[in-house]
């Protein structure tokens, strides 16, 4: 027990660095994904290509292989010459990617809402920015809740891909404690870190979920 006890600073230390990862990302990746949702049902097919373009490059390459460009060969490109630090370089790979994810979710959601709702709103003297905030997009979150919950879980479990860029969160503290002490019992209580985040995800999901149920058609 003492020596459970005495590996709860470290493995919290790290946990640190994985909470701050996963809140940052959702606060970034959030609302790039609604923008870029709205720009993929834009009329303007330039821009409908444009993002089309950019949620398959995203969805269909590794985001571990994503951070590595980021922090390896951004520096390197002609004009562009941006070298970040390794958090940054996290928190940039990881809002890119899951903005691209949440984009499609958010897509699928505002597709899902009757269409006559729109022709009313028109009727009613909505302008289209109000048609979305009043009418679309408050039925569009009770009806993207589990989708969403479903990457904010598969978030927290990614985050232990920053290893790569030598960053100390929750996993590395585990895997450098087993290294020295020759013992798998970090990676039970790591695994116990993860579980008790996601339980909490789910837990607050699930209340939002019965929240918005009030509002079923």
């Amino acid at each position: 027990m003492n020596y459970i006890l005495q590996m709860l600073g470290p493995l919290w230390d790290g946990a640190q660095i994985t909470l701050q990862l996963f809140f940052i990302t959702l606060i970034l990746s959030i609302p790039l994904g609604l923008a870029l949702a709205l720009m993929r049902l834009s009329r303007y097919r330039t821009l409908n290509t444009c993002v089309i373009g950019y949620i398959w490059l995203m969805r269909g390459t590794p985001l571990m292989l994503q951070m590595l460009f980021i922090y390896f060969a951004l520096p390197w490109i002609p004009v562009v010459g941006i070298k970040l630090a390794a958090f940054p370089t996290a928190v940039a790979a990881f809002a890119l990617n899951y903005a691209a994810y949440f984009a499609e979710i958010f897509r699928a959601g505002i597709q899902s809402v009757n269409k006559g709702q729109y022709e009313v709103a028109q009727t009613l003297g909505f302008t289209y920015s109000q048609t979305m905030r009043r009418i679309i997009l408050p039925q569009m979150i009770k009806r993207i809740l589990p989708p969403v919950s479903n990457e904010t879980i598969t978030l927290v479990k990614d985050t232990s891909l920053i290893y790569i860029l030598a960053l100390d969160d929750l996993l590395k503290a585990a895997r450098d404690i087993v290294q020295k002490d020759f013992t798998t019992t970090p990676f039970i209580v790591a695994a116990l870190f993860y579980l008790m985040m996601t339980l909490i995800l789910t837990w607050g999901f699930q209340k939002l979920e019965k929240h918005y149920a009030a509002y079923d058609d």
